[in-house]
């Protein structure tokens, strides 16, 4: 496909915008819903955690293999299916209120849809824009936009409308339909002079860059997945009983809460810069994590909304933390695998209330989550320390 003058990738850059902003509007449609499915299907601690967590189990391996495979084929042949596959699967959804099976299959496949779609979409983007700031911010708005109005909105569907776990799918498909109408009008943003072949898995990190990546990109980008994923799957499970009738529709206001309130959080993230945004952002998880074992305690659920605001921020800020990172770091004919490694290591964060439930045991959540917490204060700690911050603004 003929590229455009980067004068006329402005256009382009929004019609993907709204294609990213509807799959991430899909991903966590499914968020609220746990609860439903937990009553409907028998579903365990351990089981609804891992539901959640299978997510990533579909997506690390999806994101490892399409930052290369795109660097290689280009943008456009890696996202447009996948976008399809959205789709596909918000369909498949329907039935899984009556099959434990297909709700993980479903989910499975949602990681691999959001693996590629915000890996290879997010590279196309910042490639579309042109200058790695304003990507990070816009990406963060599209990503997190979507990841808390699509909670929101099917939490508020499911607990006072019929059909809770058939209509919020539905309502996610004519969005996509919105996505899939204005993606063929996007640009190839990656000529073939710059694609090249390489290994089918290419973590993309330069070889100069592995030192700052690893002790100060990787920890950042564990934290990003980390808050929200706790805040709506493990905190709801402990304040559940307190929250008689209300329960779906509040944990899709505590994903809606954190997840938006993510976005919000750019304008601090500018001015702290990306060195600083990273370890203020853990800083300020590990103050939410240590507010929800209060609200825990006292059996408190209206103290789910300050957590969730805390906790939002500091995935907001690590998120565009990271991706401005990655942006400086990564090499033009890399950038797609890169931001592929870094996706992967933020959505390990996906995988953590699962642990937090099998370390925990019959004893409940409580411990692990204020383990949590210190562990999360003292590497907000380690990476304010000059001598940490130093290794990305050199």
């Amino acid at each position: 496909m003929k590229q455009l003058p980067r004068a006329n990738y402005r256009g382009a850059a929004e019609r993907l915008w709204v294609a990213v902003f509807v799959v991430a509007f899909g991903t966590n449609v499914p968020t609220p819903l746990l609860l439903v499915y937990r009553d409907e299907l028998g579903l365990s601690s351990n089981a609804l955690t891992g539901a959640f967590a299978v997510y990533a189990a579909g997506l690390v391996p999806a994101l490892l293999l399409a930052g290369p495979a795109s660097d290689r084929f280009g943008r456009r042949p890696v996202v447009v299916p996948f976008v399809i596959l959205s789709v596909l699967t918000s369909l498949l959804f329907l039935g899984a209120g009556s099959s434990v099976l297909l709700l993980f299959v479903c989910r499975f496949l949602q990681g691999a849809v959001s693996g590629v779609v915000f890996s290879v979409g997010t590279a196309w983007l910042g490639e579309l824009i042109g200058e790695p700031a304003r990507s990070a911010r816009l990406t963060t708005a599209a990503l997190g936009g979507g990841w808390a109005i699509g909670p929101l909105t099917s939490g508020l569907l499911a607990q006072w409308l019929p059909l809770p776990t058939v209509l919020p799918y539905l309502v996610h498909v004519a969005l996509m339909i919105v996505g899939l109408v204005l993606l063929p009008s996007v640009p190839e943003s990656l000529g073939p002079e710059q694609r090249r072949a390489g290994a089918l898995v290419n973590l993309g990190v330069p070889t100069g860059a592995r030192l700052p990546f690893g002790l100060v990109v990787f920890p950042v980008a564990v934290g990003v997945f980390t808050f929200p994923s706790t805040a709506v799957t493990v905190l709801p499970l402990l304040l559940t009983p307190t929250m008689p009738q209300i329960a779906v529709a509040i944990t899709g206001l505590v994903a809606g809460v954190t997840l938006l309130s993510g976005v919000f959080a750019q304008p601090i993230g500018r001015r702290l810069g990306a060195a600083v945004a990273g370890p203020t952002g853990l800083a300020l998880g590990a103050v939410g994590l240590g507010l929800s074992l209060l609200g825990v305690g006292l059996s408190a659920w209206p103290l789910l909304v300050p957590v969730a605001l805390l906790l939002g921020i500091g995935y907001g800020l690590c998120l565009a933390a990271g991706l401005t990172l990655v942006g400086e770091l990564a090499s033009p004919t890399a950038r797609g695998a890169l931001t592929g490694t870094f996706y992967a290591c933020a959505y390990l964060g996906f995988g953590v209330p699962l642990l937090l439930s099998v370390i925990g045991g019959s004893d409940g959540f409580a411990g692990p989550l204020a383990g949590l917490a210190v562990l999360t204060a003292a590497v907000a700690a380690a990476l304010a320390l000059p001598s940490t911050r130093r290794l990305v603004t050199r």
